[in-house]
């Protein structure tokens, strides 16, 4: 049966990376109504376990740039935003019904990391639906605690990744993605064909990165995926959760 596009779908298979921003402000009625719906997505047990923080100081923008990469983007878009997987208001509740809360345990770090997840896709969603683009910026967990130290973000909270906003001032095309019979199952997880449809894939992505505007590179998915799987990344991830309170038991 054809798909039926309709303007969700449409909108959604139009996601791309926005880098580049036209020098138009985006008001602030604009950016609340983004978080607004953005806190209508779904949560675990209703607990919301997050805070976003919309970073405006310039000179903070600047390091945070130079931290994430550097990312001139991170400085240069007319909105930033850092999404927080935040236990801290749930310990408030248990405090405000005289009940300590249970810490440190890895279901509570998958729950408030799923819940940013969701929120900041909610955010991101809404915000090219009303002609904005944007771009996630793992790049912040280079150095967390330095991100911590900069916004004030305490125990029991980490900064999962950052977000920029703001008119789109390119259209880059939309990168090809993995096809569906090598990520959706049926009764049972089967790898049967996989390297046939990463070989097809490869083809895929090879002729995509040859014919971009920029950034032209001769590279197969699996090659990247190769090149970035086999190298340490982030190694510092876990002490820096354990001493924000997570991953403690």
């Amino acid at each position: 049966m054809a798909l039926r596009m309709n303007p969700i779908i449409e909108l959604l298979a139009s996601h791309r990376s926005i880098r580049k921003f036209k020098d138009r402000p985006v008001h602030d009625e604009l950016v609340r109504i983004i978080i607004e719906t953005a806190q209508c997505a779904a949560t675990s047990s209703h607990v919301q376990a997050y805070t976003v923080i919309r970073v405006k100081d310039k000179a903070v923008r600047r390091e945070i740039a130079a931290l994430s990469g550097p990312q001139v983007w991170v400085e240069q878009a007319p909105v930033f935003l850092v999404f927080c997987a935040d236990l801290n208001r749930l310990e408030t509740a248990c405090r405000m019904h005289a009940k300590e809360m249970a810490n440190g345990f890895a279901e509570q770090f998958l729950v408030a990391t799923v819940d940013t997840a969701l929120l900041a896709q909610n955010a991101m969603i809404t915000a090219e639906s009303i002609g904005l683009g944007g771009v996630f910026i793992g790049g912040i967990r280079n150095d967390p605690r330095k991100i911590c130290d900069l916004l004030g973000i305490p125990e029991k909270a980490y900064p999962v990744f950052g977000m920029c906003l703001g008119y789109p001032d390119h259209a880059p095309p939309v990168k090809p993605r993995l096809p569906m019979e090598a990520i959706f199952k049926t009764d049972q997880y089967d790898q049967e064909n996989e390297k046939g449809f990463l070989k097809a894939y490869d083809r895929l992505t090879n002729a995509y990165y040859q014919t971009r505007d920029s950034n032209l590179k001769d590279q197969t998915w699996t090659g990247q995926i190769a090149d970035f799987m086999s190298k340490k990344v982030r190694p510092h991830m876990k002490s820096f959760l354990q001493k924000q309170g997570f991953f403690l038991q």
